[in-house]
């Protein structure tokens, strides 16, 4: 029998098998990496633009992997970006294209969590970081610093 006529094996699927998700740690991971590999005093917004851009993914992965704690990891790391993303506020170093990703990845977490069943507590997790946002931004809300933010 050629091995292009063996269907591969689908059921039953062993889910202990699958990896639990960690935002929280990927993003210390890669922030960290990207310290290391640069000047230590900068904070490479590209970099973090990719990691923020993925908070709506793990936002599924962290609460689908890991029922008990997803929520948890997925908030702790969406908590770290957003941090940054003040703290770069305060430097007076915010590129508008980061503040974009990050008012763009809590649009996609709000609609996330609110078609997936039981992640109605992301809801507020992401109310709430759309508070720090909020409180950077032009004080209409839709601009940062007189530029047009996402905004869906």
């Amino acid at each position: 029998m050629a091995s292009e006529d063996v269907e591969p094996r689908l059921l039953p699927l062993d889910i202990n098998a699958v990896t639990t998700t960690d935002f929280g740690t990927f993003v210390t991971d890669i922030l960290a990496r990207d310290v290391r590999s640069s000047d230590a005093s900068t904070i490479n917004q590209g970099v973090l633009r990719q990691c923020i851009n993925l908070a709506s993914s793990f936002l599924v992965t962290d609460t689908t992997t890991n029922p008990e704690r997803g929520i948890s990891t997925w908030f702790a790391g969406l908590s770290r970006l957003i941090d940054l993303v003040v703290v770069l506020h305060k430097r007076d170093e915010l590129e508008l294209e980061t503040i974009s990703a990050a008012s763009r990845a809590c649009s996609e977490c709000w609609t996330a969590a609110g078609n997936w069943r039981g992640l109605d507590e992301c809801k507020n997790r992401v109310r709430d970081i759309g508070g720090k946002l909020k409180k950077i931004m032009d004080a209409n809300g839709r601009t940062y610093r007189g530029e047009r933010v996402y905004a869906p």
